[in-house]
């Protein structure tokens, strides 16, 4: 069992809600940033239900159990199916067994399904919501703080497969996602460490650099309190207006939310899904962008090492290779290559520019092949000549 952070309540304090409405390709979706995991009569009500509830299912895992049951209370009308954790478990089988719940107590289009948990659940459930009778209805209640952070908001779904992180996948913004902190008060150490990651990724693509700031200060140790909800409540706000304006990233504006994620999926696949957290493959992959970026002449040289250092802060691994790095290169670079991100055959990758962030896809295989070679899998140091390149800014 990983180690606990425990906090107590004052650390956490006693919050105002916040309520942040974004509208994700014509679908509404509500954040609740709030002290209490909701109740099914606060689900329900803002689901906008009057009159009988209908059929509907919650969905967690082994870990969520308990806060599943603290959501249904001593109702009987909504049942949980209960789901091994782990990435691991992000597969068809786990879709399979939501889908075959949801029909067992009869589900209609109107029903509602319910994810209680981190990214893994929310991914899960959003995706079997998205496919079961074409589209039924959705609610998350996002339990660890990668979840709130990142997974919940903005409508994307998926499984693994084939080896792939979220290889199949849809978009399919849930109505209603609460961000209960209360869920944080026991949440294992590595957790915390994951979504503290996709903190850091926000605050790079923040063209305000009080974020970047506000996470130096805390100096390696996680935000509690008004800092905390501070730190939450800025990623969602970024996050929902990049998503609003490109919604299935069709452009290059959600692009840029995969900032890191590029080599850190592809480290997720060789090392074996599940043996690292999706938040240390990203931090990792962010010092590999900022690499990218030197070589490019976009990321300035202080602007890289600043990134990197508050990585290091945290005790991200941030050095090429990485420990898990088993394989080969030429492994390595197939798995890049198998990335769903990829635009006309040509990968595509995020890195930091001066402020906020810049999409860079290549039109010159070779010259980019040969500084991953060197520098990502094999160590070293190079620059990338005669590589044309196509780099979109961040306005946010």
């Amino acid at each position: 069992m990983p180690p606990y952070i425990h906090f107590n309540h004052e650390e956490f304090g006693s919050i105002v809600k916040k309520d942040y409405t974004f509208t994700f390709a014509g679908t509404v979706s509500e954040v609740h940033i709030q002290d209490e995991i909701p109740t099914l009569d606060t689900i329900f009500t803002d689901m906008g239900q009057k009159g009988p509830r209908p059929a509907s299912l919650l969905i967690c895992d082994e870990n969520t159990l308990p806060i599943a049951r603290k959501i249904t209370g001593e109702d009987p009308g909504v049942p949980i199916c209960t789901l091994q954790s782990g990435e691991e478990k992000k597969t068809w089988g786990s879709v399979e067994k939501i889908l075959g719940a949801a029909k067992a107590v009869g589900l209609g289009r109107d029903g509602i399904f319910i994810a209680a948990g981190g990214g893994v659940i929310s991914d899960l459930t959003a995706f079997a919501a998205s496919i079961y009778m074409r589209g039924s209805r959705l609610c998350i209640v996002s339990t660890t703080l990668l979840g709130m952070v990142d997974a919940a908001v903005g409508g994307k779904t998926g499984f693994d497969l084939f080896g792939v992180k979220n290889f199949a996948g849809t978009f399919f913004p849930a109505a209603q996602i609460y961000l209960p902190v209360e869920s944080l008060k026991t949440l294992p150490k590595n957790e915390w460490k994951s979504g503290m990651a996709e903190l850091i990724k926000t605050a790079v693509l923040d063209r305000d650099e009080e974020f970047f700031r506000l996470l130096k200060s805390f100096k390696g140790d996680f935000p509690r309190g008004d800092k905390l909800i501070d730190c939450i409540a800025r990623s969602v706000a970024l996050k929902g207006r990049i998503v609003e304006a490109d919604p299935k990233e069709t452009g290059t504006e959600r692009a840029l939310l995969n900032l890191g994620h590029t080599f850190g999926h592809a480290l997720e696949s060789v090392a074996g899904l599940g043996r690292l957290s999706h938040g240390e493959a990203v931090a990792w992959g962010m010092a590999r962008s900022c690499e990218l970026g030197l070589a490019l002449g976009i990321t300035p040289k202080d602007r890289a090492d600043a990134i990197i250092s508050l990585l290091r802060s945290f005790a991200y691994e941030t050095a090429a290779p990485h420990p898990l790095m088993e394989t080969d290169a030429e492994t390595f670079l197939k798995a890049l290559g198998g990335d769903k991100k990829k635009k006309g055959g040509k990968l595509t990758f995020i890195v930091p520019a001066a402020q906020g962030g810049q999409l860079v896809s290549d039109t010159a295989e070779k010259p980019i092949t040969e500084f991953l070679l060197k520098n990502l899998v094999n160590g070293g140091s190079s620059k990338i000549k005669n590589l044309t390149t196509n780099h979109t800014k961040n306005t946010n």
